[in-house]
């Protein structure tokens, strides 16, 4: 199997059976882009190894490093709530990454 073929093989894999689906948008504080940046970087590889963590991309924006998309997929609501129960969670994003910011939204979605 070629490459393209294995990387849509792991895609259907990750969509298939629904989930739900987290969009966020944060805006940092303009001095704290940067330590933001470093605080996601740390968490991210935790995020994505858990159990309930179907797909899991954080993006900075290229034009404002200010700007992140969190697109996160997960295998339902329980994931979902273990996701924010977990230390990795709990120690980076509650406990140091909020603080830093100046916007976060975020919407949920059901598959389809």
């Amino acid at each position: 199997m070629n490459e393209q073929a294995t990387n849509q093989q792991t895609f259907y894999q990750a969509v298939s059976g629904g989930g739900l689906l987290v969009v966020a948008q944060w805006e940092a504080k303009p001095e704290e882009a940067n330590r933001v940046a470093e605080i996601l970087r740390d968490f991210l590889p935790q995020a994505q190894s858990e159990p309930g963590v179907k797909l899991f991309l954080i993006g900075r924006a290229k034009d404002n490093g200010a700007q992140f998309l969190f697109y996160e997929l997960f295998h339902d609501e329980a994931a979902f709530r273990a996701h924010q129960d977990s230390p990795h969670f709990k120690s980076h994003i509650a406990g140091q990454a909020l603080a830093l910011l100046a916007k976060r939204e975020r919407t949920q979605y059901e598959l389809i």
